[in-house]
């Protein structure tokens, strides 16, 4: 099956994935009494509802032409790529321990990671005015990365 994707429903897709990861974060932080742990996903949360933002304006901010334009792709590469990315679940329904701090970090490392390998591909399929926003999401989604990953370190010492 085939996927080809416009610019309008690539942005619904990175719309989803942090839609998912603030639900994540913040239903992980209800679950500790720790105010470190819970402050730290509570913050994530909100850093996702920033980049929901962004990709509203950045959707609403579409023309015509670039809902319906897609990337010049005859062997559909691009969109296939996307569509596998969409389909591992970026912060989707998983079976994953929150019961523990370290397991909820680990789980979101992996998400944060997987977002970021979307983006890097939805970069190239929208107008090009967007691909400075989205090159800023990416580098806000890497500091994710390193306060989890500094977090789960801390964490085994």
């Amino acid at each position: 099956m085939s996927f080809v994707f416009n610019a309008d429903e690539i942005f619904e897709m990175a719309l989803q994935i942090e839609r998912n990861g603030e639900n994540f974060y913040r239903n992980s932080a209800s679950k500790f009494k720790d105010s470190e742990a819970r402050d730290l996903l509570a913050r994530l949360a909100d850093m996702e509802i920033e980049h929901q933002k962004i990709f509203r304006g950045m959707k609403s901010a579409l023309t015509a032409a670039d809902r319906k334009a897609m990337t010049y792709d005859p062997n559909n590469e691009a969109g296939l790529y996307l569509a596998s990315l969409a389909n591992t679940k970026v912060f989707f329904e998983k079976d994953i321990d929150t019961s523990k701090i370290e397991g909820i970090y680990k789980s979101a490392l992996a998400a944060e990671k997987d977002s970021i390998a979307f983006y890097l591909g939805m970069k190239d399929l929208v107008p090009s005015g967007g691909r400075e926003k989205i090159e800023d999401i990416i580098k806000e989604e890497m500091r994710h990365i390193r306060i989890l990953g500094e977090r789960l370190a801390a964490l085994k010492k």
